[in-house]
């Protein structure tokens, strides 16, 4: 069974399955870049796809992207542990930049210390 994620950009992707970690791992945490299949998208409109330049995210597309939170609880330096109410990610483009213009939800503060800074200014909250 391959884990689902939520999608919390404004790519147009909603849910996301992951298929491969890059990195030799197991599994992947938070900050981690994995290549994910689209699952589910939002539908793309002929008024709005002859106004947008960007990359339009349809169902079944392979991308890669990085994990924003996780179910599975976090040890931080100082013995807190912290965990999320589901798994999400970004997308990404080829630049390892995010794909999407604005991020959605809350991330996880382990993404400033992994080099995602794009991301943690993008995102409203980072707890």
């Amino acid at each position: 069974m391959k884990s689902r994620l939520n999608v919390i950009d404004n790519s147009g992707a909603v849910v996301a399955e992951c298929i491969k970690v890059l990195k030799n791992a197991k599994w992947a945490e938070v900050g981690d870049e994995i290549v994910v299949a689209v699952k589910k998208a939002r539908p793309i409109s002929e008024a709005m796809s002859s106004s947008m330049s960007a990359a339009k995210i349809r169902k079944g597309d392979v991308r890669r992207a990085v994990i924003v939170r996780t179910k599975k609880e976090i040890r931080r330096p100082d013995g807190r542990y912290v965990r999320f109410d589901d798994n999400a990610c970004v997308l990404l483009n080829n630049q390892q930049q995010p794909l999407g213009s604005r991020i959605l939800g809350l991330v996880s503060a382990e993404l400033r210390f992994k080099n995602w800074v794009k991301v943690v200014s993008l995102a409203p909250r980072v707890v």
